[in-house]
């Protein structure tokens, strides 16, 4: 046999045998786009998350986690957490639920709440069954029904508003208690 035909028999037959493994393989690919529709879960979870100047900004334990990176949000059960300013614990929050929308701007707290405030006067406690937090501008609020627990006080409000950086709280329809220090 010449050796150009054994040369060009060799060209053909590494020429298709190439075609049929790109062709067939190229079926099989992870499709980019799939990896977006992942939804990824995790148990046992620690979170410390610090602010753009590397303070300890925020600390979190959740029993399980689940995270749908497409639509961004997250949902988080048996959420216990402490918020911190300059560096000493500012704020706790526990929650059976929480769900956190647009990579956690928005966080909806839910199911046997206790948000508690800490300050230099004291710790206010806030019990309610809802409570929206938006973590970036650190101010809380709902239109449930809430239970204020204070030093000097206890209430119950039809809602609040409220600005973990000033201080400044907004209640709505109190009845309650107060019994100021003497």
């Amino acid at each position: 046999m010449d050796t150009k035909v054994l040369y060009v028999v060799a060209v053909l037959i590494a020429a298709l045998s190439g075609g049929y493994y790109y062709y067939s393989g190229k079926a099989k690919k992870l499709d980019v786009d799939s990896v977006k529709n992942m939804t990824y879960s995790a148990q046992g979870v620690h979170l410390t998350q610090t602010d753009e100047q590397g303070n300890l900004y925020i600390r979190a334990e959740v029993k399980q986690l689940q995270q749908n990176m497409q639509q961004k949000t997250s949902q988080l059960d048996q959420l216990n957490a402490v918020m911190y300013k300059q560096g000493k614990p500012d704020a706790t929050f526990y929650a059976k639920q929480a769900n956190a929308y647009n990579d956690n701007s928005k966080v909806i707290l839910s199911g046997d709440v206790v948000a508690t405030t800490l300050s230099d006067q004291g710790k206010m406690e806030f019990h309610t069954d809802e409570l929206i937090g938006y973590p970036k501008t650190r101010e809380l609020e709902t239109q449930h029904s809430v239970i204020v627990q204070s030093q000097n006080a206890e209430f119950v409000s039809q809602g609040l508003k409220a600005n973990l950086n000033n201080g400044q709280y907004e209640f709505y329809k109190i009845r309650g208690k107060y019994a100021p220090s003497s």
